[in-house]
């Protein structure tokens, strides 16, 4: 990743085109509570200082941790202090189904309509992503074939060889239910279902003994197909373009990947929600502006024509680039905050057999 600098930051912000229209005189100040460290510096370049010069709203950022814990303490006193949030997706989906957020004017903050459906809740936007794909090692592939699906991660007899998966069943259940034939768009209808519970454990019982390895951590795939101890395996695609820019040879199977995003909120209750409104716009919804983002710090939003701003070579490694998102869906958080209990449950039970 580009090594950050304040000078390097600010070069950057500088050169990019502010909101049209002339600055507003307004006294106004917004509060964003986000995850402080070097991301805070980015947003404090690219968006925070570029949007008070041009609308005189200020931002206040603060570094903050647990958030869903901060969220239901202000709303249990009724006194929203934070006006935006940045969102991890079980902090989302616990504030969404909790109604701790306001519904967002999709109107004002994608008034182009740029952003993809999928990234345009009711209540919270997309605002970067990381995908969870299907990583190869190319040098193993039988002659003239390569891995293109979850059904050929499950052929082992076309496919031979070692196996990692990740030790969760968030992710697992919907590659297995994928690679049974199901499509994408009603992966979580089906497995809403106690059948379509049963069908994904059942396809994973297939797969089950050629995995040598259910990785914990990141860095476990990555090592592994380093090693050549395992072939193929599940891996964040970040890890993956690292490791082939090292020379490993690997390849990411985007169709199928599963996108985890980031989410941006509004708090209920806030009084300034318009001006979170044009926050958020200005954050997720401009091409270029996201494009600068990504480049410094690899997790891509989804905004149509961010990669019009992004050298080629570079933006083919995302998982929002055209030419990969379209194979791979959108991990529902919502989905998981409500069946993750019984679910991982059963996962674990499911370990130990």
């Amino acid at each position: 990743m580009t090594r950050l600098t304040r000078r390097s930051l600010l070069a950057t912000a500088m050169a990019l085109p502010l909101l049209a229209g002339s600055v507003a005189a307004q006294d106004v100040e917004i509060t964003y509570a986000g995850s402080g460290g070097g991301l805070a510096q980015v947003m404090d370049m690219l968006f925070d200082k570029p949007f008070t010069e041009a609308t005189g709203i200020r931002i206040k950022a603060l570094a903050t941790t647990d958030r869903v814990s901060a969220l239901q303490a202000m709303m249990k006193a009724g006194n929203p202090i934070w006006d935006v949030a940045e969102l991890t997706p079980v902090e989302y989906a616990t504030a969404s189904i909790e109604g701790w957020l306001e519904p967002i004017d999709w109107a004002i903050v994608d008034p182009n309509n740029l952003l993809p459906d999928e990234a345009k809740l009711v209540d919270g936007g997309i605002a970067a992503t990381y995908s969870t794909v299907i990583a190869q090692r190319t040098d193993k592939l039988p002659e003239g074939k390569k891995i293109t699906s979850w059904a050929d991660f499950w052929d082992v007899d076309s496919f031979p060889g070692p196996r990692a998966l990740q030790d969760s069943v968030m992710e697992n259940l919907e590659f297995a239910l994928i690679a049974d034939g199901v499509s994408q768009k009603e992966v979580y209808t089906v497995l809403a279902t106690e059948e379509g519970v049963d069908r994904a454990f059942a396809k994973l019982d297939e797969i089950k003994p050629h995995v040598t390895s259910w990785w914990t951590a990141g860095a476990q795939p990555v090592q592994m197909l380093s090693d050549g101890e395992v072939a193929f395996t599940t891996a964040w695609n970040g890890r993956i373009t690292q490791l082939k820019q090292e020379g490993v040879p690997v390849e990411s199977v985007w169709n199928g990947g599963a996108i985890k995003p980031s989410y941006v909120g509004i708090m209920k209750g806030t009084k300034h929600k318009k001006e979170a409104e044009q926050y958020i716009n200005f954050m997720i919804a401009d091409p270029q502006r996201s494009a600068e983002f990504a480049k410094l710090v690899a997790y891509p939003g989804m905004t149509k024509g961010l990669y019009d701003h992004i050298d080629p070579a570079i933006g083919k490694e995302m998982p929002t680039h055209p030419d990969n998102v379209a194979g791979q869906f959108v991990v529902d958080a919502v989905f998981w905050a409500k069946h993750m209990e019984a679910l991982q449950e059963r996962w674990q039970e499911w370990m130990l057999e």
